[in-house]
C-alpha cells in the first residue's frame, strides 16, 4: 500500500459534470493508470479537494425507498443482518444507534450531481465503469471485513471512515451470515479517511470499512469485471440458436461396434468439424460486448416523453436545443458499430463521427443535430421516443 501525498501547489479540480478528472490530488492519472491501476492498492489523500457530497442523507434515505432503485441496509445489532431494498424510512434505525450502514446502489441513475461525480472517473472507459454507490454509516457501521471481485474508488464523502487493507482468504466466509463476511483478515495497513480522501483497490484485495466518531458517507466507484462464463453464455445461445450448417449427423458406412456404450470417434471428429466451420470473428467478439455493456440492469426503467414528437417536430426543436443522452443511457461503439441499451446497429460513414462524440461526451449541438442523414436521425428519432434521449 502507497499513500500519495498532494503537493501544496496542487490544482483545484472543479467538480464539472463532462469534464474527466486529469489528477487524483496532485498525482496525474496516467501515472495512476501506470503505477497503481489493476496493481495495488493506494491511498490519496485531498485527492478531490473541491469535492461536495452529491446529495444529503435525507435524500439517499428516500431513494432507498423507491421500487425501481438497488439498496440494502445491513445491521450488527445482534450478529450480522441484511434487509433488501426497497426500505421504508421507518424501516432505517435511528441515527444516533450505533453499527447500521444503508447502501444505494446506481445513485448515478437517479440524481445528476451523482451522475456527474461518476463522469469525473471517465478516464477508464465506459465498457468498465459501472456506477456510483453511495452509504451511510451509522457510529461503528460497516459490512465487516470483505474481497471485491472489481476496482473500487472509494471516495470518503463526510465525516470519517477508517479502513483497514490487508489479506483475507476470499473463498473462506463466517457462516450463516447472510453476508460473505471473511472468516481470516490480517489487516496490514490502517487508515482514517477525511473527506476528499480516496482509496484505491484493485480486485481481490481484502478490506474492512468502519465509521468512526459518529456518522459518515463514503462514495463508491465501481467497476465492471464480467466473467467469463457471463460474456461467453450469450455467444453458446447465438450459435446454438444459428445452425452452422444444414442436414443432420450421419455415419453411413460405420461398422458393427462390440462396445457400445462408447463414443465414437467419427461423432467427435464430425461435430469438432461443425463447430471449427463456424468460429467466433472478431466482429462476433465486438459485437457481442456492445450488446453485454451496453444492456440496461433489470432494474432500469427509461421514462418515455410525455408527448410523442413527429421526428419533423423533434429535428427542428433539436436544431435550437440540442440532444443529450438520458443518464441511464449506456453507449459504446467501435469502428462502424455503434450499441445502445443492447442494440447494436452500423452507422454511415459521414455519421460515424458525430455519433461518436455523442457517446463520448453525452450532448449534441444544435449545430452537429443539423448535420446527420435521414438514417441516423431515424434511429434519434426513436431513441428519443424510447426515454433514451433528451432534448438539452
Amino acid at each position: 500500500m502507497v499513500i500519495f501525498k498532494p503537493c501544496s501547489t496542487a490544482a483545484i479540480l472543479a467538480l464539472v459534470a463532462i469534464v474527466p478528472l486529469t489528477h487524483l490530488g496532485s498525482m496525474p492519472v496516467a501515472l495512476f493508470m501506470r503505477r497503481y491501476w489493476q496493481r495495488r492498492p493506494v491511498l490519496i489523500r485531498n485527492a478531490l479537494p473541491d469535492f461536495e457530497t452529491p446529495l444529503a442523507a435525507s435524500s439517499l434515505f428516500a431513494l432507498a425507498g423507491r421500487e425501481e432503485v438497488e439498496s440494502r441496509l445491513v445491521t450488527a445489532f445482534d450478529g450480522w443482518h441484511l434487509h433488501s431494498g426497497p426500505i421504508a424510512r421507518r424501516r432505517i434505525p435511528p441515527l444516533g444507534k450505533p453499527g447500521w450502514t444503508l447502501l444505494v446502489q446506481g445513485v448515478d441513475l437517479h440524481d445528476d450531481r451523482a451522475a456527474g461525480l461518476l463522469a469525473r472517473f471517465r478516464f477508464i472507459a465506459d465498457a468498465r465503469l459501472d456506477d456510483l454507490m453511495i452509504s451511510y454509516a451509522s457510529d461503528g457501521g460497516g459490512v465487516g471485513p470483505h474481497v471485491d471481485d472489481y476496482d473500487v474508488f472509494l471516495l470518503q464523502a463526510q465525516g470519517r471512515r477508517r479502513w483497514r487493507v490487508g489479506k483475507g482468504n476470499a473463498g473462506e466466509f463466517l457462516p450463516d451470515l447472510p453476508l460473505k463476511v471473511l472468516r481470516r483478515f490480517k489487516p496490514e495497513q490502517d487508515w482514517i479517511l477525511e473527506a476528499g480522501d480516496l482509496l484505491y483497490l484493485p480486485p481481490g484485495v481484502a478490506h474492512e470499512g468502519t465509521a468512526v466518531g459518529g456518522a459518515c458517507m463514503t462514495c463508491s466507484v465501481g467497476f465492471r469485471a464480467p466473467a467469463w462464463r457471463e460474456l461467453l453464455e450469450p455467444w453458446i445461445d447465438t450459435v446454438a440458436a444459428r445452425p452452422t450448417q444444414d442436414g443432420r449427423y450421419a455415419d453411413r458406412g460405420a461398422p458393427p461396434t462390440r462396445k457400445p456404450a462408447r463414443l465414437p470417434n467419427a461423432f467427435v471428429g464430425a461435430t469438432l468439424a461443425a463447430l471449427l466451420r463456424r468460429p467466433p470473428s472478431r466482429a462476433d467478439a465486438r459485437n457481442l460486448l456492445l450488446t453485454f455493456l451496453t444492456e440496461p440492469k433489470a432494474h432500469i426503467v427509461f421514462a418515455r416523453p410525455h408527448r410523442i414528437l413527429s421526428a419533423r417536430e423533434l429535428r427542428d426543436l433539436s436544431r435550437r436545443v440540442g440532444l443529450q443522452l438520458d443518464r441511464r443511457t449506456r453507449m459504446l461503439y467501435s469502428g462502424a458499430a455503434v450499441a445502445i441499451n443492447g442494440e447494436v446497429f452500423h452507422t454511415a460513414a459521414k455519421d460515424r463521427t458525430l455519433l461518436h462524440a455523442l457517446a463520448d461526451r453525452r450532448t449534441l449541438a444544435p449545430a452537429q443535430v443539423a448535420s446527420l442523414g435521414a438514417a441516423t436521425w431515424n434511429e434519434l428519432v426513436s431513441w428519443y421516443g424510447a426515454g433514451w434521449l433528451h432534448l438539452s
